[in-house]
């Protein structure tokens, strides 16, 4: 299988134990060869802001943690131009392109997510794995 670029919402529920995802994050999680999973920094952004902003600690110290199990794709400039093309062509919001900009550009295999909205600007590579 191929690199999976996992979506921050899955991430939080995996790591804060959503009470009707968060089981489901964590077994599709399970059943994906080691390695395959992949996020970005953008993905790390948007799960820190909570625990920061809120001086939750030990929130922060595991996502830090369990985020530095994932490989790390980097987003270069063409990820952000690719970015605005998808944000405009399908009104995306800008990080939702971003998240998608970075798949496509690193040839993964799935996106997953839980935003419906991926689906279409995707073409069937954005997945819900709930």
């Amino acid at each position: 299988m191929g690199l999976i670029y996992v979506d921050t919402c899955l991430i939080i529920y995996a790591f804060e134990d959503h009470p009707s995802f968060g089981s489901a994050v964590r077994r599709a999680f399970g059943e994906v060869a080691a390695g395959s999973l992949v996020v970005s920094p953008l993905v790390k952004l948007e799960c820190l802001v909570s625990p920061l902003r809120s001086a939750n600690v030990v929130l922060q110290r595991r996502y830090e943690e369990g985020l530095a199990l994932f490989e790390s794709l980097p987003m270069n400039e063409q990820v952000f131009l690719h970015a605005a093309e998808l944000r405009a062509r399908f009104n995306l919001k800008t990080p939702d392109a971003l998240h998608l900009a970075t798949a496509q550009h690193h040839g993964c295999e799935a996106l997953w997510t839980n935003d419906e909205r991926l689906n279409v600007a995707s073409r069937g590579l954005a997945r819900s794995v709930l």
